[in-house]
């Protein structure tokens, strides 16, 4: 069973960070990429405002994009398979993406995926990566903070 509280939290936070930078980013929860002939449905992707498929209204489109995102980040639930999940961010790499992280919420760590490199894991103090054009430092630490609720 997934850990729905955990993952919906990271889930959220890392939207409203994204969102609240003013960048010519934006992030979205569950939004369908399609690439490669086949489609995914990271649980957050980042990309480019000029890139949201708009209809003859100016609304985005309800399909999903037809291209690797920049950016696509899952979170890890107990009951998923890593390899599954993991092979969801490859393949977005392979198609086009610049950047995938793998969160862990149960180990702490977050395992960082760029083309034509290998994973880093990263965990504790560690400052993950972002897109070149987005002025955000975090720790990994400052992610899993965002678990902790104060009474």
């Amino acid at each position: 069973m997934r850990n729905p509280g955990k993952h919906s939290l990271l889930q959220k936070r890392l939207v409203a960070v994204i969102d609240a930078l003013g960048s010519n980013y934006e992030a979205f929860p569950e939004l369908r990429c399609t690439c490669g002939n086949r489609s995914v449905v990271p649980d957050v992707v980042v990309i480019s405002t000029n890139q949201l498929p708009l209809d003859e209204n100016g609304e985005i489109i309800s399909s999903g994009i037809d291209f690797a995102p920049p950016w696509i980040i899952e979170i890890l639930s107990p009951a998923q398979s890593q390899t599954k999940v993991t092979g969801n961010i490859l393949h977005c790499l392979r198609n086009g993406s610049q950047l995938g992280w793998l969160i862990d919420p149960s180990e702490r760590c977050i395992l960082v995926y760029q083309p034509n490199s290998l994973p880093d894991l990263l965990a504790g103090k560690d400052i993950l990566p972002v897109l070149e054009d987005l002025k955000l430092t975090l720790s990994v630490n400052e992610v899993f903070a965002w678990l902790q609720r104060k009474n």
